[in-house]
């Protein structure tokens, strides 16, 4: 049966309070062990705790998907398929809100009696009981044995068409022949859209009768399509499908390789890569990345892409990720409001609906990402394309500054769930960063020196503003009220620490790690007496581990990063760090997992560009580590390999481009390197 829309706002408030339930039955277990270097397996001949369930996104260009699953206590396996065409945008009902129009995306949700009807010795086959679930960039089930037969599941979305796609592998266990018969699938239904007339799709590819010998195999899948107007039925071949996926898992695997002595923060890396880089789909705007989780398609907005996921992808040097990127600026450029005006928040639904109406400090987002960005990806041209929209958005802040030197806000990226008064600190902290790092940019790019001084002179006198309106002793701490009328502490406390502001360094670790700390990381407000006590949003929790590394907090920041690791990788939920929990059920958002990375490029080796083609670094490495590498770094417009090896109280640096050996140098912990490329 078909979900509306209506129906799926019904079906994640359900899905929310089942939520809450598992949260607090199985928050603190493990579910999941590492398997290899690049996948995580789910045991299920060996698990304690049934019945269980998750959920999982992945996406393409052009589809995605959220596969939630549960397995039952006799191991027995049902999966709901919510494929999401975000492209194809709908008619919202009568009776809808219009906000409705911003998250009218084409979906369905799929249940199993949309697969095949499989006849096996003149009996309807089902799947085995399940052994495993294996994630590895794929979504994986291995059945046990039935009727002679062992069945392996995967589940995958179509890297560039609209296609999601489930293939299943037929092996023959037994010691004879095995004749199967393979019912007809043919789901189609047609609507009037925003677009056009759309057509949904559901057929599989298999042969009417199939023979397996002892020990053969047989592959086909089950698709899940889509199409516009006149446009062909898509026909893909699963293996066509399974090769570009796999070509794409290759590029996140080889590209900015992370190796340190544990194994769950490395795995998690290779895995935030990915969701990172395939959260990204084709629209007017061009090739743009967008958050997913069932909400966020098609569009741009200030913090996920402007601040969070675009000063990334230079590191990792994906294609793909850098073009969304630079079209995420272009669009905000092409807009830039008149004098006075504040800028949108976001642009939407293929572009066509920008939102909102509050000012959340979006122009010190944009100045600072875009900044960041054009420094890391080492282009000039990009560079000198996006100066105006740094320059726009420098001045914008400063044009918001009260009396007390601070810049004001509606709002910040939380959008009003918290108070944030008429100045926070998120604002200014992010208008600081900015400040600096186009005063680097100015210097890049040959502006005159009286640019990069007024910047820099600008960004003390924000510095001294922070330092004078938000520093105070909240809970007998000395770290900062987020807002003048503040009491409590907040998440957001952590920004100064990011940009470099480190002296009320010690209440605000403590602040972050012990007063504010869960077992799901930092939680947005220490105030047990409202009903958003336990409310988290993991951004805050991963901008806290950078600013804590970039501090020099390695070792008290590594104890809390290995317990959260381990349970966003192997824990209740998984494999991924997510949105925000009791908001968006911990969906799977993918800027979240740039900013994961982030933790590691820029706060474990302190990673600040100095120009185009420069960088310097201050590494922060545990004291259990003996060793730290990040290899096939693209940013600044080369490859290059950073390695760290630990002698007792030194740190010997090694900085290698394209094989050859640029720097070498034994160090104290947190030393400043310089690096530059010729």
């Amino acid at each position: 049966m078909m979900v509306n829309r209506v129906g799926l706002l019904l079906l994640a408030a359900m899905s929310s309070i089942a939520s809450a339930a598992a949260q607090e039955m199985n928050s603190e277990k493990i579910f999941w062990r590492l398997h290899g270097e690049d996948a995580i397996v789910w045991d299920l001949q060996h698990a304690s705790v049934l019945p269980h369930g998750d959920n999982m996104e992945m996406a393409g260009q052009n589809v995605a998907g959220i596969i939630h699953y549960e397995v039952d206590k006799g191991r027995t396996l049902r999966i709901r398929r919510d494929i999401i065409f975000p492209q194809l945008r709908t008619l919202i009902r009568t009776n809808e809100p219009d906000w409705m129009n911003y998250r009218a995306y084409l979906r369905k949700v799929y249940n199993d009696d949309v697969l095949p009807v499989i006849t096996v010795q003149n009996r309807i086959f089902e799947p085995g009981i399940v052994d495993s679930v294996v994630i590895n960039g794929k979504l994986n089930f291995y059945h046990g044995r039935q009727q002679g037969l062992k069945v392996i599941r995967t589940l995958m979305p179509s890297m560039t068409d609209r296609m999601f796609l489930e293939k299943w592998t037929l092996v023959n266990v037994s010691d004879s022949t095995i004749e199967a018969t393979v019912g007809q699938t043919l789901w189609t239904k047609s609507e009037q859209g925003f677009h056009g007339t759309y057509r949904r799709d559901v057929y599989h590819d298999a042969a009417p009768t199939i023979r397996l010998k002892p020990s053969g195999k047989y592959e086909f899948a089950v698709y899940f399509t889509a199409r516009l107007n006149d446009e062909p039925t898509v026909r893909a071949s699963f293996k066509e499908v399974q090769a570009q996926r796999d070509a794409f898992l290759t590029t996140m695997k080889n590209n900015l390789m992370m190796r340190s002595p544990d194994s769950v923060l490395n795995t998690l890396f290779y895995f935030s890569k990915i969701r990172a880089a395939e959260s990204i789909f084709d629209t007017k705007m061009g090739l743009i990345h967008s958050p997913g989780g069932g909400r966020y398609y098609t569009g741009i907005w200030a913090n996920d892409q402007a601040e969070y996921s675009g000063p990334f992808f230079p590191y990792l040097g994906y294609d793909v990720g850098n073009e969304a990127a630079l079209n995420t600026y272009r669009m905000f450029l092409k807009h830039l409001p008149p004098p006075g005006e504040k800028i949108w928040s976001s642009f939407e639904m293929n572009g066509d609906l920008p939102c909102c109406s509050k000012d959340r400090g979006d122009a010190a987002m944009l100045a600072l990402g875009a900044s960041q960005f054009a420094l890391t990806s080492g282009n000039r041209k990009y560079a000198e394309e996006l100066w105006p929209l740094i320059a726009w958005g420098i001045n914008y802040s400063e044009s918001k500054k009260n009396t007390d030197g601070v810049v004001t806000s509606t709002s910040d990226e939380l959008e009003g769930r918290f108070p944030t008064g008429t100045a926070n600190l998120s604002t200014s902290s992010l208008h600081y960063g900015a400040l600096l790092h186009a005063a680097t940019l100015a210097r890049a790019l040959g502006r005159p020196a009286s640019i990069s001084r007024d910047y820099n002179a600008k960004a003390k006198s924000m510095a001294e503003a922070i330092e004078k309106y938000f520093g105070a002793e909240v809970n007998g701490l000395h770290t900062y009220k987020y807002y003048k009328e503040n009491t409590t502490l907040r998440s957001w406390i952590c920004l100064p620490l990011v940009m470099g502001i480190e002296n009320r360094k010690e209440g605000t670790l403590d602040a972050l790690f012990n007063h504010l700390w869960t077992d799901n990381g930092v939680k947005i407000e220490d105030n047990p007496e409202t009903k958003e006590a336990g409310v988290f949003w993991d951004r805050g929790t991963l901008y806290a581990f950078r600013g804590a590394f970039k501090a020099g907090a390695a070792d008290r920041s590594l104890v809390k990063l290995q317990t959260y690791a381990s349970r966003r990788l192997l824990g209740f939920h998984t494999p991924y760090v997510v949105e925000a929990w009791p908001e968006g059920d911990m969906a799977h958002l993918s800027a979240e997992s740039a900013l994961y990375c982030r933790i590691f490029t820029e706060g474990v080796l302190g990673m600040t560009p100095t120009g185009l083609h420069s960088f310097i670094m201050r590494p922060r490495i545990p004291t259990a580590w003996d060793h730290f590498e990040l290899s096939n770094i693209k940013a600044f417009n080369t490859s290059f390999d950073v390695s760290v090896q630990r002698s007792r109280d030194r740190l010997r640096v090694r900085v290698t481009q394209q094989g050859k050996t640029i720097f070498e140098k034994s160090i104290r912990d947190g030393e400043t390197v310089t690096i530059s490329f010729k």
